[in-house]
């Protein structure tokens, strides 16, 4: 769709593009900082990465992650088995005499012993898992820097024209099994009303973010290795294994709104549209560690449901009843190489608001507009004895049909063309060296195109109807002090500090002053 980007931050990619509104002071991030320590000081002493499922793995950061939050072969095993895997000091569930109880005939292990997944050093030991039972809860912080190429004209008040320090957002997560075949990826997160927040009735500080719920077992039918399970979320894509799709996509921390220039304004539906205002709940399978199939059913939430969770109703296009998401991937891997080509997509009927502001009213029109999102995406993986090599690529092409919008039933939208198309493609490559202190050398290119249509975006200085074309450049400079052991005297923490900067050549639909929306942003994310 010709959607203009809300403000939903993509300053933590779990958290789905779900803009930071808010700036909040270096003493409150100090504070949050000081009590999350104090709370799992107590809870545990051998936590080596995200401390949730580092605690309950026993293993550190290096051995699931390349670059957190992006995954190796065997992070995306732990995650296809629901979040559920042991092998720590403690146990796993409060249920859950060992360790053993969590892995299903030791697959995931043997998985990693086979594909030498190690984080580039040896399989950490396992504990026994009889010390007892900790809740698997993390936090996380980003602190940024943002400097763009040409301050904005009009900053909204706290942020200035340029050169703000945002500390946003601030998340905490239920991360690790419930039961033996039961775990969750759930995550609540804290922004500071933001500088209009005095004129949105709607707007919140603290909201409901990505969830992930699994049941996943194993099975063995005939000639085939069978995991199976289910998986009830709130964002299409936060459930897939690969960092191809768009809520786990690099960048994976980017600026928090400062009343400038953030970014191109359009995007696909399936890029982050309705993150966190949906439900969904569908079934999966990977057969024989080699072919992946998913088809899940997504609904979205009603207004009074969506307000009450802490997400802004009237940020969004309106709502669906039922809309299908697929998705297959196939994965042959081979020695230290692993290769994934898929495809996904999904199918949305949106009933516009009948009162874009919500305030008059809180009701849909009867008529709707159809977006059908296809995407097709690819992933390389090279372990080296000291290094993780990465290639991605991926590609969406949005069908938009405004039989709601065109025909003038949509106060919020006007589109010149009764249908449109909006392709978005990304192409990336990583260099992640070293286990401790490692260093992450990471560039991407990001393309998006579409019809041109001047009730969506505008006209361009020549009277012609301006198209959603937006091309750049994303390079990023990251270090993370911890891969393969802990931190000294702080074991449950881990840092990735970033450099990043974007460069435009196309910037929504001309190339003039293309450039003065280049920016820098430096960040420190804090896991603890």
């Amino acid at each position: 769709m010709a959607r203009m980007r809300s403000e939903e931050c993509r300053s933590f990619r779990p958290c789905a593009r779900r803009a930071a509104r808010s700036r909040l002071s270096l003493t409150s991030i100090a504070a949050a900082l000081v009590l999350g320590a104090l709370a799992w000081l107590s809870l545990a002493d051998d936590a080596r990465a995200l401390p949730s499922f580092a605690r309950q793995t026993g293993q550190p950061c290096g051995t699931c992650h390349t670059d957190f939050p992006g995954l190796t072969p065997f992070g995306r095993r732990f995650k296809l088995l629901g979040y559920t895997t042991g092998g720590g000091l403690y146990r796993t569930t409060p249920f859950s005499p060992s360790r053993d109880a969590n892995d299903p005939g030791g697959q995931l292990r043997a998985y990693a012993a086979e594909q030498r997944i190690d984080g580039n050093g040896p399989m950490i030991p396992v504990g026994s898992g009889e010390r007892g039972w900790v809740p698997p809860i993390s936090a996380m912080a980003i602190t940024g820097y943002t400097h763009t190429q040409v301050p904005a004209a009009a900053p909204t008040d706290p942020y200035k024209p340029n050169d703000n320090v945002v500390e946003s957002p601030i998340s905490f997560f239920w991360g690790g099994a419930i039961t033996n075949n039961i775990g969750a990826f759930a995550q609540v997160t804290y922004n500071a009303p933001g500088p209009t927040a005095g004129n949105d009735p709607f707007a919140h500080t603290w909201t409901w973010d990505n969830t992930d719920v699994r049941y996943a077992n194993t099975a063995r039918i005939g000639a085939l290795d069978v995991i199976y399970g289910i998986t009830a979320n709130n964002n299409p894509t936060v459930q897939d294994l690969w960092n191809t799709t768009p809520a786990w996509a690099f960048p994976y921390a980017v600026p928090a709104g400062l009343g400038g220039n953030t970014g191109p304004s359009a995007g696909t539906m399936i890029e982050g549209a309705f993150a966190a205002r949906v439900g969904g709940v569908g079934v999966y399978t990977m057969l024989n560690d080699l072919l992946y199939l998913e088809a899940t059913v997504y609904r979205t939430l009603n207004f009074g449901q969506q307000n009450t969770l802490g997400t802004d109703p009237v940020g969004s296009a309106g709502l669906f009843n039922y809309a299908p998401y697929w998705r297959v991937a196939l994965e042959p891997h081979w020695g230290p190489h692993t290769l994934m080509v898929g495809t996904f997509g999904m199918t949305m009927d949106v009933h516009p608001w009948a009162d874009p502001t919500g305030l008059a009213s809180q009701a849909t029109i009867p008529q709707f507009d159809r977006f059908t999102d296809i995407g097709f995406d690819t992933q390389y993986q090279y372990q080296g004895d000291n290094y993780w090599l990465t290639l991605r690529g991926s590609f969406i092409r949005e069908f938009q049909n405004y039989g709601a919008s065109f025909n003038g039933f949509n106060p919020g939208l006007a589109p010149s063309n009764p249908t449109d198309t909006l392709d978005s493609m990304r192409l990336y490559a990583s260099l992640a060296m070293g286990g401790d202190n490692r260093v992450v050398l990471t560039g991407q290119y990001f393309h998006t195109s579409g019809t041109a249509d001047a009730g969506l975006y505008n006209f361009d200085t020549n009277g012609a109807a301006l198209a959603p074309n937006s091309d750049g450049f994303t390079a990023e400079l990251a270090y993370i002090p911890f891969g393969v052991s802990k931190a000294p005297g702080w074991p449950w923490f881990n840092a990735r500090i970033g450099l990043q900067y974007t460069y435009y050549t196309r910037f929504n639909g001309t190339t003039v002053s293309a450039q003065d929306n280049n920016t820098l942003f430096l960040h420190a994310w804090l896991a603890m």
